[in-house]
């Protein structure tokens, strides 16, 4: 059960194709443009209404770009989300009937762990991010970095306060109806410390903070399910055509001006001397020329350990598909967490720096380029931080956890 964009969604594709190899029997929930990416994994789907791209390109979604960042923008995000929580609550308890344990992501949590409640189902939390607080790093969704052993704890649970409003105007209605009690006095920030939570990237990456509880562990990355074994003809002809291409992709974020981000990019480009595949994704971005190619969705998995570099936003997602191709990354973070992962790839080497959207030009971003590109050491890192990365089985706990239950 889970809900976002497409990178809070297709690593549980692959996650559930892994159970189903396991024998069981498996429904990924969560909105319906999303239901091709389970097709041929022996996986059921189960809709949700919302279409989280109409939602980013309404009025309400392109105020964002608007906003500030950090807490104001996840406060903002928040009232956005909140308003839609509810449209979904009936499909999220219909799909949960007649099931035998609910695994929910992190971004559903709150009302996820409710519905196993009220229907004494098992209930396990799946996290993209590392969420519980800790000492270490301040929360991811607010960019990572580090603001004190104590503030870092204490703007975690903030995070977490805020995430519980969002959910706020359903879960006493849901607990209702389910025939719960009314929920302790104790804020959901607290009670979910109680809960066990896998998380679905790789401790290489972020290694498991030393003040977490037990219940508490980080076991790999989860690969999304990708059913194609080559790369469509015309993206196989370019890749043979010349050396190594840089990939440019910005996921599911959007921006407010694609062509002349596509115009600063190209730039930069041409300027570092290579070759670019440009993703189309939600930001509609698109290049011309011989050098240049445009593509829309394509699996990461095949395309990326082509590549010379990445350009990417640093969602979880994307961030996970370089790290295991081995290849150099230069991060463009936009908003919440993907300064946290930005961070990360600089601090393991496999990054010269981050550059966030805000100061993209095509001067930085020639810069970047060469740097990312003609650095030995970034390559070489790179690659062998890949290697051990595609060593590692993030599903196999995951299976222990759900065996446990079905008795296994």
């Amino acid at each position: 059960m889970t809900a976002g964009s497409r990178g809070d969604v297709a690593p549980f594709t692959g996650l559930g194709h892994a159970l189903v190899r396991a024998g069981h029997q498996v429904t990924l929930v969560t909105h319906a443009r999303f239901a091709p990416l389970v097709s041929g994994s022996g996986v059921d789907f189960h809709a949700l209404p919302l279409d989280p791209r109409a939602e980013l390109e309404s009025e309400r979604g392109r105020g964002l770009h608007r906003s500030a960042t950090g807490i104001g923008k996840l406060l903002r995000v928040g009232r956005m989300a909140r308003s839609l929580v509810g449209a979904m609550t009936d499909d999220l308890l219909t799909a949960a009937h007649g099931g035998d344990a609910l695994l929910v992501s992190a971004s559903l949590a709150p009302l996820g762990h409710t519905i196993a409640e009220g229907l004494s189902l098992p209930g396990l939390e799946l996290c993209l991010q590392p969420f519980a607080p800790t000492r270490e790093f301040a929360p991811p969704m607010l960019g990572g970095g580090s603001w004190g052993p104590v503030g870092n704890r204490l703007a975690a649970h903030g995070v977490g306060l805020a995430v519980e409003q969002i959910f706020a105007p359903v879960v006493p209605a849901v607990r209702a109806r389910l025939g719960l009690p009314a929920a302790p006095r104790v804020p959901w920030a607290r009670r979910r410390t109680a809960r066990p939570a896998l998380h679905g990237f790789s401790p290489l990456v972020v290694p498991r903070p030393l003040d977490w509880r037990r219940e508490l562990d980080v076991t790999g990355y989860w690969w999304p399910y990708d059913r194609a074994t080559r790369l469509p003809a015309a993206l196989r002809e370019f890749l043979d055509a010349g050396p190594p291409p840089v990939f440019v992709g910005l996921g599911s974020a959007t921006v407010p001006d694609p062509r002349r981000l596509s115009a600063e990019i190209v730039r930069a480009l041409r300027r570092a001397g290579l070759r670019g595949v440009i993703q189309r994704g939600w930001a509609g971005l698109a290049a011309d020329g011989d050098d240049m190619l445009t593509v829309d969705d394509v699996p990461h998995a095949l395309l990326f350990p082509e590549t010379a570099a990445v350009v990417h936003h640093c969602g979880a997602g994307t961030t996970a598909a370089g790290v295991r191709a081995g290849v150099p990354a230069v991060p463009v973070p936009i908003q919440f967490d993907e300064a946290f992962w930005a961070g990360r790839l600089v601090a393991l080497g496999v990054a010269p720096a981050a550059l966030p959207l805000r100061r993209l030009t095509a001067d930085a971003l020639t810069a970047a380029l060469i740097r990312a590109t003609r650095t030995p050491a970034h390559r070489e890192r790179a690659r062998a931080l890949g290697t051990l990365v595609r060593a590692e089985d993030g599903t196999g706990p995951v299976l222990e956890a759900v065996g446990r239950w079905a008795g296994r």
